[in-house]
Formats: structure tokens, sequence, C-alpha cells
């Protein structure tokens, strides 16, 4: 490996192309949550059926759940901004993560 080549191996270039897909974390609003799903508030639309991991703060916990966008719509335009409400299923929830949304929701339900 020459001095000046910082990689492990060589990259090779694609002709034509290869599709890829990012994730990345953007704040979102919960609006509404359940023990089987939330709305949430983004700036961006959410592909229907697709999948994502949420990271929510329940109080003092900490949980990441996995969820299916079940709907999502156009709530707001402001000028050049707009807010999208979107469903999510939760799928797929650990039984630890499970009870601890049962707990937060039933605690704001009182």
């Amino acid at each position: 490996m020459a001095a000046d080549n910082k990689r492990d191996s060589e990259r090779v270039e694609l002709l034509g192309a290869l599709h890829g897909e990012v994730m990345v974390f953007q704040p979102t609003a919960v609006r509404q949550m359940s023990h089987g799903g939330m709305q949430v508030e983004t700036a961006f639309k959410l592909q229907l059926d697709s999948l994502h991991e949420f990271r929510l703060t329940l109080g003092n916990r900490s949980v990441v759940v996995k969820g299916r966008v079940a709907h999502s719509r156009i709530s707001d335009v402001d000028q050049d901004i707009i807010t999208y409400r979107t469903g999510v299923e939760f799928i797929e929830l650990s039984d630890r993560v499970a009870a601890a949304i049962a707990l937060f929701v039933d605690e704001l339900a009182k």
C-alpha cells in the first residue's frame, strides 16, 4: 500500500448507477401515542409502508422502536414550510420496550 493511500482496499469505479439509501436522524415531534403506535409530525414526508427506527425519550427512559408508516399527509403549509402528520405502527417490539411504552402511555392517560 502506498504511503499516500489510506484505504485498506482499492475502490472500483461503477459504470451506471447503484442505488442506495441513507438513514439520517431528524427531529420528530410525537403528537399522539398508544400501545401500538404513534402519530408524528415532521418537515418531510415518510413513504407509505416504509420502516424506520425512532429514538424516543419516555420520561426518564430512552428506547428505540421500529415502526411502519401506515399513513402520511400534509397537515400545515406556512409560506415555504410544509408539515406532515404521519401514523406509525410499532412492529417487532421487545417485551422491555413494549412495557416501557405501556407504562408511559398509561401514566399520561391518568
